[in-house]
């Protein structure tokens, strides 16, 4: 039974191996890139009509081919984790390629143009896998969501009481602009980006001299203070990504010397699978050679 198990733990381990001398090979990544630009290559000559007409067929084998190639590499990643299949989900990028592979051919979403269209677009972002920069940059996005979520509710509270003021004072002289709370949000919301601010500002003061302050307290809390924290809570995010990506190279670095520690691991449970079958044989012979143990 141990040795069962042994050689089972061996045999994982060896496929393991070859298949990540594989996926970390650099032809294996020019593949896969080339396959990628490819297939948006095709996506692109889909839009034409006249093409699809006339390339139908070949088209349909292309759409075929690179949906092979990218299912043999999802196979090939995981296999390369055969000794430790949890590693393999704890993968963004792993779990992204599998939702794309296994959504393209489920019989629902063939079905639907629309879909199939937007899963074969998709695709095109597995680019970001192979370029370490873009990378980099998609994982400060994600990072940065809950940053921008806050700044999100600061500038809507910041715009609701903004348009409730320009209301109350705008509402009666100039009801195209701030005869509702939505009209005056609006308008606030365009000036946010500091468009039509000289007119938005000369008709209030035609209102009342005491509109520059309105404004001028608006614009350089929305388009100076809340941007500036924007920025701040990006390039907070770009920092962290970076560090994540070196953090993962530093690890894709050492996975060699991890490669050679499950050797040395597999090699010492053969060593013992070995000696306990030894002592088993030498018990053996010491129950033999007993006074009165039978020939």
């Amino acid at each position: 039974m141990a040795d069962a198990i042994v050689a089972g733990a061996t045999g994982r381990h060896a496929l393991a191996l070859r298949c990540r001398r594989i996926t970390d090979s650099g032809w294996f990544s020019t593949v896969v890139f080339t396959a990628i630009l490819a297939n948006a290559a095709v996506l692109g000559l889909e839009t034409y009509a006249g093409l699809v007409t006339r390339w139908h067929d070949l088209l349909n084998l292309a759409e075929h081919g690179f949906l092979t190639v990218f299912a043999a590499e999802l196979a090939l990643r995981a296999l390369a984790h055969a000794d430790r299949p949890g590693d393999f989900f704890r993968d963004p990028w792993n779990l992204f390629d599998l939702a794309v592979v296994l959504l393209a051919v489920l019989p629902v979403t063939r079905d639907n143009a629309t879909a199939l269209r937007l899963l074969r677009l998709a695709r095109v972002l597995r680019a970001a896998r192979f370029l370490p920069q873009l990378r980099v940059i998609i994982v400060a996005v994600g990072k940065s969501l809950p940053g921008t979520v806050s700044f999100v509710l600061v500038g809507a509270l910041l715009l609701y009481v903004y348009a409730m003021v320009g209301w109350v004072f705008f509402a009666d002289a100039d009801p195209e602009h701030y005869g509702s709370i939505g009209r005056a949000a609006l308008t606030l919301f365009l000036l946010m980006t500091l468009d039509g601010l000289g007119d938005a500002v000369r008709a209030g003061l035609e209102i009342s001299r005491w509109s520059i302050l309105y404004f001028a307290s608006y614009v350089l809390l929305s388009s100076f203070v809340l941007v500036n924290l924007l920025i701040g809570v990006v390039i907070q995010s770009l920092e962290e990504a970076h560090r994540s990506e070196a953090r993962r190279e530093r690890s894709a670095a050492a996975s060699p010397q991890d490669d050679g520690a499950q050797d040395d691991t597999a090699l010492v449970h053969e060593r013992i699978a070995a000696a306990r079958a030894a002592l088993d044989d030498l018990e053996e012979q010491l129950a033999a050679r007993r006074p009165g143990a039978r020939n």
